[in-house]
């Protein structure tokens, strides 16, 4: 339902807020859990975790809050035309700077019970490709074939959520052994998707010396 007065729009802000900048926060910490993919998953647990929280700060300091939002009394939300540059740094404080404040102590504790460290980056194909240079790139098809080229600038990988897929800039023949051919002639590029490989491989470009060249062959 829309909020149809400023009061009703303040509760909501109030309510919500605090457990979305956590969640954020705690994502960009931690990565996405896999129960919060579905985004009615998020919102349930955005909106617990805030009212966790409003309830935290109403029995810390609620007397003081109460004042701040009534100021003289006129209105419900009076405080804030009152002292806005007040109400403004406490919901700073309380919507923003504690619930990320909180979900950084959260993930520092977390990784510490960890065994592995769990990486920002949610799936192993993204970490893949993430921040990656000019490479030559081989797959193997889970029919047995072989298929490889190389990854370059005007090259793109898919990042989650989107299905793993791979766009190369130009094809290379590849051997029956998997070894690299030479560069099809007019190659176009080659598109392949994750659900149809069993194996990538990166080969990094040798650094060039006198009558080197780059294929990995």
């Amino acid at each position: 339902m829309t909020p149809g007065t400023v009061q009703q729009l303040a509760i909501v802000v109030l309510l919500v807020l605090p457990g979305t900048t956590y969640l954020f926060a705690r994502e960009g910490f931690l990565g996405i859990r896999e129960a919060e993919q579905e985004s009615g998953n998020r919102i349930l647990r955005a909106l617990g975790v805030g009212v966790l929280l409003d309830t935290a700060y109403l029995m810390a300091a609620g007397p003081q809050l109460v004042r701040l939002l009534r100021g003289g009394g006129r209105t419900a939300l009076a405080g804030v035309a009152d002292r806005p540059r007040a109400f403004g740094l406490c919901l700073l404080l309380l919507a923003v700077a504690v619930p990320a404040l909180l979900a950084w102590a959260e993930a520092r504790w977390t990784r510490r019970r960890r065994a592995a460290l769990h990486e920002r980056t949610p799936t192993a194909w993204d970490a893949l490709f993430q921040d990656r240079g000019a490479c030559f790139v081989r797959v193997r098809l889970k029919s047995g074939g072989w298929a490889g080229g190389w990854y370059g600038t005007r090259s793109r990988a898919s990042a989650y959520p989107r299905p793993g897929d791979l766009f190369l800039e130009s094809q290379y023949r590849m051997e029956a052994d998997g070894a690299f051919g030479p560069r099809l002639p007019g190659t176009g590029g080659l598109y392949v998707r994750a659900s149809d490989l069993d194996l990538v491989e990166i080969y990094e470009p040798r650094r060039r010396t006198r009558g080197d060249s780059d294929d990995p062959s």
